[in-house]
């Protein structure tokens, strides 16, 4: 009899979050939560927490995440996105804080955080902007 092996009950059944993003990635190479920790530096708890959906990353290991994954999981909207989504997506693909991209600007890191809510209300004017390179 041949046929298709059935998907592990671990597998995630939807896509929701982050973490079913990241676990799906990790059963699809056939790593356990220890190896993907070492990938990531993390540890394995935290590793689990973000798989159940307990926590979401912390910003410094999402450079890690997004390379192991292959993409920038906020990046899946139709058209160009608002500016306030893209320097959130630049932000954590360098994992960066809004204080640290707000330095390397030269604006004030309120700047940023204004610019950064996801209601869009207010952004920045251009030139706050004109230091980031997005593609």
């Amino acid at each position: 009899m041949k046929g298709r092996k059935p998907p592990l009950a671990a597998y995630p059944k939807e896509l929701k979050t982050l973490g079913d993003r990241i676990r799906k990635r990790r059963l699809d190479l056939g790593l356990r939560q220890r190896n993907l920790a070492e990938i990531v530096e993390a540890n394995v708890n935290t590793v689990t927490n973000w798989e159940l959906g307990r926590s979401e990353p912390a910003l410094r290991f999402l450079p890690a995440i997004i390379r192991f994954l292959g993409f920038q999981p906020a990046c899946g909207a139709k058209g160009a996105p608002p500016l306030s989504e893209r320097l959130r997506v630049y932000r954590r693909l360098q994992g960066l804080s809004q204080r640290r991209l707000a330095a390397l600007l030269g604006v004030d890191p309120a700047t940023i955080g204004r610019c950064g809510r996801r209601d869009g209300v207010r952004p920045p004017c251009a030139p706050s902007a004109r230091g980031v390179r997005w593609g």
